[in-house]
């Protein structure tokens, strides 16, 4: 018989070696075989200047894998709904957990997101209702706007032997309000904007995009049948013209194939209104902007629900006016309730609301648009859920907790993330902020550059070690900027008066002009309603946010700035051929990929196989557009030049272009000499997107600049960088006004603007103005104090 083994031995278990997160080979974008191995249950900070490849190596490849490896484990029925990821370039990943990913991307810009449906929040407030709100009104989906109310009845044929008619009934009682639709808001279209009437179908009487008379939709209206295509749509008759704008959807058959007409307004509701404004194409949005008002439902006041959930109260509160509440009121109110039948429903409401308050978002209502919030508010939305798990052994995985919190907020951040360590989880966060990179029990540094200067790592260990070693993100650590001496004089004010966009307070305030100015205060006080909100909009004025640059695969820096135009024109000129030959969008592109330098293979419920293009090799031109040069190089090579390199390349010689060098030099100005010229628009960050603007708008003609948090994603080495862009900026005539909470562009301002004193209706208030040096000996305000704690005043 044998002896069984003493549970207390000294001999390690065979479980307990697995304390690594072991990285080998890694070689996801611009990484170079990275090898590294990441303590389990403990904090790990990821550093390194802006492109060194953070976030290729935690995102592109732990979490990616982590991911992929869940998903196999599903049938492959459940994994046809799911998204197919491929295996990262990486030689060995051991050690890994399950992954969650809480990035900055944007929440949903469905026109019926909101802040209680990303969440579980809604929910628990409708079964709450629906149990204890008075009249009863039905289930759960009657106080829910996305569900509308339907009543159906007819005669089914049931087979039980012999085969007879049953009448039967149907109904569902949804929230909906039926004008709206649930969006709280309704569209009244302007028709001059949708066609000329002086024209006929024929003469391209249509203005809307995507209608022109060749297209398909052009040939729908012209050989529809319903209307004479020839005869101006001034003279339709009132027939006519109902079924041009309002026809229901009718089979036709058009030039031998049948489709569906459908008059011009309901369709354009289907494929423009029922998206999000933001999201659709440049040209699109303009036409909407152009030709549709939106305003308030006059049915649901932009509750967004019908009269029955409206009425429906508890205590004498709607539905509706619970979800409008500021979060931290409704937690008191959900407090009062006191009922044994639902309390386990009143405890986890109860617990989800206090997550809000608890991660600083206190000050949002469940009713806000979820597609309203900045990336830092939808990254603390999604920790939400996270908050209270009873999970253990996880990795989360985090990218910039700490944008778009003010110094107060950051400490707070700090402790829900030692908090979920302490529960045992691996936590991994890319950061720049020394006060989260101090909180690390283990650091890994990666660079030493950008781009292909970077994806090395150049340090891995404690903070403490970090500091002391011989690398950027070690040198600027303890980089505190000071205040500065001398202030510029402003140049006249830009007069706000009674602002009360959101949670402003009838603010009155004076922005000076031709200084460098800093709108400051926790978040939530109300900087982006007083900035955003109030600052004129005109010509004059531009306005630089983090909001996601709309393009295809094939759209690049080179492509947004302009700068392949010129770029095309001096190949043309130097080789004596057409400039859309160097276009990947048109004649040049290789035929095989379409010019996008890979062949997309959908594999079904499997991961797609992105494979290099065999025609081209990933160069994405045709062979004989590649024989044509300029300066030495082929288009292509142009393309894959960081902006440093390429900078240099066209300012002088054979390649000189004064017209492209320009466009590089701005580029290089706000931090982006790594970008390569051809890198896809859709892998930048918030910041990197800000930057790109920015850079593009710099050869404007406007005199104030206003910028949203443009430190967003930069290495402490890069601030300074961005400091003296902003000086520049001034200095050459221009006003700056900048919402921002690094304490460096603060002392750096001439002027601060600090709102609050706290976030939601606790703020909204202009609590101080004046120089940084005054800010910091008053130290009357959260910012003031933070302020003077960073320059050692």
């Amino acid at each position: 018989m044998t002896k069984a083994t003493d549970a207390h031995s000294a001999e390690p278990h065979a479980a307990d070696s697995h304390e690594m997160i072991r990285v080998h080979g890694a070689r996801v974008n611009n990484l170079k075989d990275v090898s590294v191995e990441i303590p389990k249950r403990r904090l790990t900070v990821f550093t390194g200047v802006s492109g060194s490849g953070k976030s290729s190596l935690v995102f592109g490849t732990i979490a990616a894998e982590s991911q992929r490896l869940i998903n196999e484990t599903y049938s492959a029925f459940v994994q046809g709904f799911m998204p197919t990821l491929a295996r990262p370039e990486v030689d060995v990943l051991d050690g890994l957990t399950t992954a969650i990913i809480v990035d900055q991307q944007r929440l949903g810009a469905d026109p019926r997101s909101t802040v209680g449906t990303a969440t579980d929040a809604n929910a628990m407030l409708r079964i709450l209702f629906s149990r204890l709100a008075a009249p009863h009104i039905g289930p759960p989906s009657a106080y829910a706007f996305n569900v509308a109310s339907v009543q159906a009845s007819g005669a089914i044929t049931v087979d039980r032997g012999a085969r007879k008619a049953e009448k039967v009934t149907f109904s569902r009682t949804g929230g909906m309000c039926p004008r709206c639709e649930g969006r709280g808001a309704v569209t009244d279209i302007d028709l001059t904007q949708l066609y000329d009437d002086t024209k006929s179908l024929r003469e391209g009487a249509l203005t809307i995009p995507g209608y022109s008379v060749d297209g398909w939709y052009g040939r729908i209206y012209t050989g529809c049948g319903f209307f004479d295509p020839d005869k101006p749509i001034a003279k339709f008759t009132k027939r006519e013209l109902h079924d041009l704008l309002h026809k229901e959807p009718t089979k036709i058959k058009v030039e031998g194939i049948n489709l569906t007409y459908e008059g011009l307004i309901p369709k354009i509701q289907k494929s423009f209104l029922s998206k999000d404004v933001d999201a659709l194409q440049p040209h699109v949005r303009a036409f909407v902007e152009r030709a549709v008002t939106f305003t308030v439902c006059p049915d649901c006041e932009g509750t967004r629900l019908g009269e029955g959930a409206r009425t429906s109260k508890i205590g004498g509160v709607s539905i509706a006016d619970a979800c409008a509440m500021q979060i931290t009121d409704l937690a008191e109110w959900v407090r009062g309730l006191d009922d044994p039948s639902v309390a386990p429903l009143l405890t986890a409401l109860g617990h989800s609301l206090d997550s809000f308050v608890e991660i600083g978002l206190g000050y949002l209502s469940l009713d806000r648009p979820s597609g309203t919030l900045s990336g830092g508010e939808a990254q603390r939305v999604k920790m939400i859920r996270h908050l209270g798990s009873s999970l253990t052994d996880v990795t989360y995985v985090f990218d910039e907790p700490t944008t778009g919190l003010h110094p107060h907020d950051i400490q707070r951040m700090n402790g829900l993330l030692l908090r979920l360590r302490d529960k045992g989880n691996t936590v991994l966060v890319v950061e720049h902020k020394p006060e989260t990179i101090a909180i690390a029990d283990h650091v890994v540094d990666l660079g030493p550059g950008a781009g292909t200067g970077g994806g090395a790592v150049c340090f891995e260990g404690t903070v403490e070690g970090l500091r002391a070693s011989d690398t950027v993100t070690g040198h600027h650590l303890d980089d505190r900027a000071s205040l500065k001496e001398t202030v510029r004089e402003a140049r006249g004010a830009l007069e706000i008066r009674g602002a009360d966009a959101n949670n402003l307070r009838g603010v009155d305030v004076d922005i000076p002009l031709g200084v460098l100015v800093a709108v400051t205060g926790v978040a939530g006080s109300g900087k982006s309603s007083l900035v955003h909100g109030s600052v004129p909009e005109s010509e004059d004025v531009i306005s630089v946010d983090q909001g996601a640059i709309r393009g295809s695969r094939r759209s690049n820096p080179a492509t947004y700035t302009g700068l392949l135009d010129p770029i095309r024109k001096a190949f043309a000129k130097a080789n004596g051929v057409k400039p859309a030959l160097f276009s990947a969008n048109s004649e040049g592109a290789c035929p095989t990929c379409n010019g996008i330098g890979v062949v997309y293979t959908d594999l079904a419920m499997m991961a797609g196989v992105a494979t290099t293009c065999e025609e081209c090799e990933g160069r994405r031109f045709q062979s004989a557009v590649l024989e044509y040069r300029l300066g030495g190089r082929d288009i292509s090579e142009v393309l894959a030049m960081p902006v440093s390199e390429a900078e240099e390349f066209f300012a002088e010689g054979e390649a000189r272009i004064p017209a492209a060098h320009r466009i590089l030099t701005r580029l290089r100005d706000v931090g982006l000499g790594y970008l390569t010229l051809g890198q896809p628009l859709t892998t930048l960050s918030g910041g990197e997107r800000q930057r790109l603007k920015l850079a593009t708008h710099m050869a404007d003609k406007g005199g104030v600049y206003v910028l949203d948090e443009p430190t967003a994603g930069l290495h402490l080495a890069d601030v300074e960088q961005l400091l003296g862009l902003l000086d520049r900026l001034v200095d050459s005539g221009k006003s700056v006004i900048v919402v921002e909470h690094h304490q460096a562009v603060m002392a750096h301002a001439d002027w601060i603007i600090d709102l609050g004193p706290g976030a939601g209706h606790d703020g909204g208030q202009v609590v101080f103005e004046g120089t940084p040096a005054e800010l910091v000996a008053d130290r009357s305000t959260l910012t003031g104090q933070h302020l003077a704690e960073y320059v050692g005043e």
